[in-house]
């Protein structure tokens, strides 16, 4: 089964979570609710979201401050925040949207606006990373996204398309762990009881063609791979 696009709601308040997770289910979302700071963190590198919506006042770390971890972080520093709180103080809206928050809602708030808000800066961020540098050099690896060309120490190589979606995946995330669920819901498209053997197929084919390179997808006992690179 194709998935949806995820969001991740960060919210203390039951009501206000589940008000969230109804509406934007209802509108083809698929939705994970975090209830304070540090499990968000948590999950947003294990669930990788495709846009988050963060509660200011919330438990543990604020949202400020998940905010400014998001930021800073190779992996997030593009994903999508939409802040929101109870706060109607100007200085908070600004301060939020000057940590790097893409938009901000004020409760009470109507759950139509936000699924549109949503919506919109999905929309905004895919056209932002269409236009993003179509060329990654990590290593002796150079991958052209614009021909789909993957060269190792300026050498074509040949790879199918799953190959190449394995290797942009685990290049754009490299230094992150990557379970094989992750890899199966990301790269293939699919979740649920699967032979997550396929992976690793895939991932023995493609260091098999990457040579040299090879070294760079390493492999993490019990949980999956990730792209290291050397400094």
């Amino acid at each position: 089964m194709k998935l949806s696009k995820r969001i991740l709601v960060v919210e203390d308040e039951p009501d206000t979570a589940e008000l969230l997770e109804f509406h934007l289910e209802a509108a083809g979302f698929t939705v994970s609710i975090a209830e304070d700071g540090d499990q968000a963190l948590k999950n947003i590198h294990k669930l990788m979201p495709d846009l988050i919506i963060l509660d200011l006042m919330i438990p543990e770390i604020n949202g400020m401050e998940v905010c400014k971890f998001i930021r800073k972080d190779p992996a997030t520093e593009s994903l999508p925040i939409m802040m929101c709180t109870a706060k109607a103080n100007e200085i908070d809206k600004v301060l939020g949207l000057e940590l790097g928050a893409d938009d901000y809602i004020t409760k009470p708030f109507s759950p139509r606006e936000v699924v549109l808000r949503v919506n919109n800066l999905l929309k905004r961020n895919d056209a932002r990373n269409s236009t993003q540098k179509e060329r990654i050099r990590l290593c002796e690896i150079t991958i052209d996204k614009d021909s789909h060309e993957v060269r190792v120490e300026n050498e074509l190589i040949e790879l199918t398309a799953t190959e190449y979606k394995l290797l942009i995946l685990l290049t754009e995330r490299k230094g992150r762990v990557q379970s094989r669920d992750m890899l199966l819901r990301d790269v293939w498209g699919y979740e649920g009881d699967i032979d997550t053997r396929t992976v690793d197929t895939h991932v023995q084919r493609l260091r098999n063609k990457l040579n040299g390179a090879s070294k760079n997808i390493v492999t993490v006992r019990g949980f999956g791979y990730k792209f290291f690179q050397e400094t």
